[in-house]
């Protein structure tokens, strides 16, 4: 899990927390939405995610994987939705079985997108749900 940093530049920074249990596609998020102007906290389930949401931590966007070992993403996304009430909240996953979109909206999902995602594609995503989207460097 990546610390929230404490500069002033962070803080002016929209925030995104990203969930996935792949140490490898959350160093390859992370580093996109870093690279697009994002403040960027990652946690490697929901536990921790929900850990951190629990201790103050209020992104401006939560982007979590759906299926994780333990506290997995429909349940992150239920649990996250009563502390995060109007916070944009993107799924994120290989299976796009038209039964887990619908339960993921239904436990407040704002969104469903399927991996592998990067790059331009992603960033245009996260603009679109991020009020105060920065200024995206070239990717």
């Amino acid at each position: 899990m990546a610390p929230a940093s404490n500069s002033s530049e962070a803080a002016d920074r929209p925030c995104v927390l990203f969930v996935d249990d792949s140490v490898t596609m959350r160093r390859s998020i992370e580093l996109t939405l870093q690279t697009g102007g994002y403040e960027v906290v990652t946690a490697s389930d929901g536990t921790v995610a929900l850990a951190l949401l629990r201790e103050g931590l209020r992104p401006d966007l939560l982007l979590t994987d759906i299926v994780m070992p333990g506290t997995d993403g429909l349940t992150l996304i239920r649990e996250a939705r009563k502390l995060l009430r109007f916070t944009p909240i993107v799924a994120l996953t290989t299976q796009g079985a038209p039964e887990m979109r619908q339960q993921g909206r239904a436990d407040g999902a704002t969104a469903w997108l399927l991996k592998p995602t990067g790059g331009r594609g992603l960033l245009e995503l996260v603009a679109r749900f991020v009020q105060r989207a920065p200024q995206a460097q070239a990717v």
